[in-house]
């Protein structure tokens, strides 16, 4: 175990640097096993005070310090370089070596692939260089990199000021950013790639050259993340008026990464998994990933790159933001109702239970060990939501008032949430106090609607009332500015008035709105608040919406209402097969509804999750929840079975492949019958879904016909397995999706097919992607066989997060959460959970970032 205790860093000890870095010169000269990085940085004192100034750097072998050309004695720590009785302003000059091909945490400078790349986001550039690590130092870079001649692409932030062949088969490149940056916006990338190439022109005029690099032949599989950037750059001028401002913007793809994308200045590294597509490679929801991620690196270049985070812990301030910019991109381009669906799905998912655990933490956090831990979805989609609840609040043409005063007040600043919320308190004239309170609060609120309906006056009154339950170091809380969009409908459907919007700011508000008869009421439409809902509306009401809501959103909540509460109730062994069968016949209702968007049909055949599921059941049990679940699927798909079976038939596809959103929403319909029949094993549904894996012509096809076949079983499933790999073995990105399909089987012998594919050839758990693959869709996605009550489940993650954590550190905390959630699961699970959270606690010389999310898990 860790013998020392980790200090935390706190926001109440934030401090101004005591030293600005004006200008930033590197000269890197690029070997795999010995790069040498000579720095020239221009320094000046920050105030009236005599504090030395402490540099940050990790693993550096340094081998000169000089200011104003004077040599310095080397005094280091692994952490620090001090230097005291400095001028005011001085030239510091450093040179370090670094060993990029042994650096497996993929942070700084590392080898991927063969080609040289970075990753410096968010204290990775103390790997490369000594250095003011924070975000609050905006400097100016000019690089210069020399390389062997095969290393023939030498990229770097900002423009190429020059270039050129050196002795020995080395060449050299000069890039020069003109914007002030943070250093984790630094980047580099050296290696073979293939170049697509194409401009687009502002709406000022301007031309802007674009430019991806690719490995070498997958320049193609490039072309739909190039058509995807373009217009990410024309929505951004349209919706924001935010436009380019460099003449050259680059995206590179490389094989290992930690994360999914980093939005450099001018030179995005990608996750080659979010970047490369083809029909035959990529599914549909690939092709959505990448329209949806180029657009959120790109849009950073405003908000992330122009206007920074003035410390860590006001990183909501630039990825809620984003990620709010590039859900909106994506509503446009691909339907509104149906990607709101599926952010809230996301969502639920992955941010509603981190707040009902132990590494539940606000927006903006308060303090941290390793800042790596705090890329989280409470940052990143509850940051979002924040700024949806925003604009709706002070309504869209306010909203963009305040965006303006933003980019306006703070561009080339490193800022914090404060100044951004009082942008729009300046904008609308309006005090926003309690509603800061979403940044500091971490927890999801409740929200009781209960009505009364009085014939006499022909009035219903609404009443909301809400609660946030405690959460680590927050034992009370204070209620929130909540909008509640809300509307009425008659029994048959009809509207009922007009739609109207509840701002519920205390704990409990009434309000009185008139109806002719009593209202099936529409609530929280379009989810216009991250809250968890209960009403006291009857079932029937449901129906009703499940049926006729103009709202889509709500009508697709209607139908997971319904599921949810007849899934739980047999969990608990009181089943209703009566409102079973009413459910499969409204199911059966909304699919034949002809006007209807396939791809809102498909996701209303989709029931709620098990691991959703599992935060409405207090203890959670994954057994009788999956057992519940696939029974209710098991019952649509008898009911429904010559439906589906018509429905699959009917959308089979003949033409040319398309990606956008009308093909694919009709792919998703054809596959969710699919999924839906696999649960009924009878000679015909095998035939269909052997039929559909054999003949796709995509991917997406072949994929669904893939998960088909896993959940159907014996010998066609393994044919099928190893005919896909087979065909797949030397592309690294489909591999991928044969390890994760396999993670998901839900049979009884999945977990020992796990332990067998972590042995597997094929399997390299230094490749976060493949890691991911396995152990996260495992972990996160298959609860009924991660939940085994053996606890070999448990066993096989910590087993997977203590080998990760002595390579990639980074990567080994993010598996850290599905044991983290150890006291909402049956005390027999719990106590097995626990116990290995204490096995990796315990092992010596633990990363602090698995320490940190091991120890907030289990104090």
């Amino acid at each position: 175990m860790r013998t020392d205790t980790p200090q935390p860093v706190r926001l109440a000890e934030y401090r101004p640097p005591a030293f600005l870095i004006d200008e930033v010169h590197l000269d890197i000269a690029l070997e795999p096993a010995a790069t040498r990085v000579k720095a020239r940085l221009t320094v000046r004192r920050n105030g009236e005070h005599a504090e030395p100034l402490v540099l940050n750097g990790e693993g550096l072998k340094t081998l000169s310090v000089l200011v104003d050309g004077v040599p310095r004695p080397i005094e280091t720590t692994p952490e620090a370089l001090s230097l005291e009785g400095l001028p005011d302003a001085f030239t510091l000059e450093t040179e370090v070596e670094i060993d990029p091909q042994a650096n497996t945490a993929l942070m700084g400078l590392y080898m991927s692939g063969g080609r040289f790349c970075t990753q410096c986001e968010a204290e990775g550039f103390r790997r490369i260089t000594w250095f003011l690590d924070r975000p609050d130092v905006l400097s100016r870079y000019t690089v210069r990199m020399e390389a062997d001649a095969a290393f023939h692409r030498l990229l770097a932030n900002g423009n190429l000021i020059d270039a050129g062949e050196l002795p020995g088969g080395r060449h050299f490149a000069v890039w020069n950013d003109p914007f002030p940056k943070p250093c984790y916006l630094f980047a580099l990338v050296a290696g073979e790639l293939d170049e697509l190439a194409d401009r687009f022109e502002t709406m000022s005029g301007r031309t802007v050259e674009l430019r991806i690099y690719v490995d070498p032949g997958m320049s193609a599989r490039a072309e739909y993340a190039m058509d995807s950037l373009k217009r990410a750059m024309k929505w951004d001028e349209a919706a924001f008026g935010r436009e380019y401002d460099l003449d050259l913007f680059m995206i590179v793809a490389v094989r290992d990464f930690n994360f999914g994308a980093m939005e450099n200045k001018g030179l995005n590294i990608f996750n080659s998994a979010l970047l490369l597509a083809d029909s035959a490679t990529a599914t549909d929801l690939d092709y959505e990933r990448i329209e949806s991620v180029v657009a959120h690196e790109y849009f950073h270049n405003w908000t992330g790159d122009r206007i920074t985070c003035r410390d860590w812990f006001q990183l909501c301030l630039k990825e809620g933001l984003t990620v709010f910019r590039d859900q909106s991109f994506s509503g446009d381009m691909r339907g509104e109702a149906v990607q709101r669906i599926k952010d809230v799905r996301a969502l639920r998912a992955r941010q509603f239970s981190e707040d009902a655990g132990p590494l539940a933490h606000p927006v903006r956090p308060t303090s941290y060990l390793k800042i790596d831990n705090f890329y989280t979805a409470t940052i990143y989609e509850k940051g979002s939501e924040v700024i949806r609840m925003l604009r709706t609040l002070l309504g869209a043409d306010v909203f963009r008032e305040g965006m303006d005063l933003y980019f306006d007040r703070h561009d080339g600043e490193a800022t914090t949430v404060e100044a951004f919320i009082q942008c729009f308190a300046d904008a609308s004239g309006r005090d926003l106090t309690q509603f800061f309170g979403w940044y500091e609060q971490a927890g999801t609120p409740s929200v009781d609607l209960t009505s009364h309906f009085d014939a006499d006056t022909e009035t219903v009154s609404i009443t909301l009332r809400q609660r946030t339950a405690p959460t680590p170091g927050q034992p009370i809380k204070a209620p929130l500015p909540l909008p509640i969009r809300l509307g009425l409908l008659h029994d048959d459907g009809r509207p009922m008035g007009e739609e109207c919007l509840i701002i519920l700011e205390e704990a409990e508000r009434t309000i009185r709105l008139p109806a002719p008869s009593r209202p099936v009421i529409s609530p929280l439409r379009g989810f216009s608040a991250p809250v968890n809902l209960t009403t006291d509306a009857p079932d029937k009401d449901r129906y009703v919406l499940l049926a006729a809501d103009p709202d889509l959103f709500n009508r697709w909540e209607a139908g997971q209402g319904l599921a949810r509460d007849l899934i739980l109730a047999r969990a608990a062994g009181i089943p209703d097969e009566v409102a079973e069968e009413r459910f499969a016949e409204a199911m059966g209702r909304a699919l034949g509804d002809q006007a209807a968007d396939p791809a809102f049909k498909a996701l209303l055949l989709a029931l709620p999750s098990e691991s959703d599921l599992s935060l409405a059941m207090t203890p959670a049990d994954p057994a009788a929840i999956h057992e519940a679940r696939d029974l209710l699927r098991a019952r649509l798909a008898v009911h429904l079975g010559d439906d589906l079976r018509r429905l699959h038939a009917g959308l089979t596809d003949t033409g040319p492949f398309s990606p956008l959103a009308d093909a694919a929403g009709r792919r998703a319909l054809r596959n969710a019958a699919l999924d839906l029949l696999s649960i009924d094993p009878h000679a015909g549904n095998m035939e269909i879904a052997a039929r559909h894996f054999e003949t796709a012509a995509n991917m997406t096809d072949a994929i669904g016909g893939l998960a088909a076949l896993m959940e159907l079983g014996g010998d066609s499933r393994e044919k099928a397995l190893e005919t896909f790999h087979t065909r797949w073995k030397d592309e690294p990105l489909v591999l991928d999706k044969w390890f994760a399909t396999q993670a998901r089987d839900s049979s009884e012998e999945a977990l020992g097919r796990v332990l067998g594919l972590a042995v597997h050839p094929d399997f390299d758990r230094r490749n976060p992607n493949r890691l991911r693959a396995l152990v996260g869709t495992f972990a996160s996605f298959n609860p009924a066989r991660f939940h085994d009550p053996s606890g070999a489940g448990y066993r096989f993650l910590a087993d997977q997060i203590i080998a990760t954590d002595k390579v990639n550190p980074m990567t080994a905390a993010r598996f850290v959460e599905p044991l983290g959630g150890w006291r909402r699961y049956r005390p027999d699970l719990g106590a097995l959970m626990k116990a290995q959270l204490e096995r990796i606690v315990a092992v010596e010389g633990l990363s602090k970032n698995v320490f940190e999310l091991v120890t907030k898990a289990l104090s």
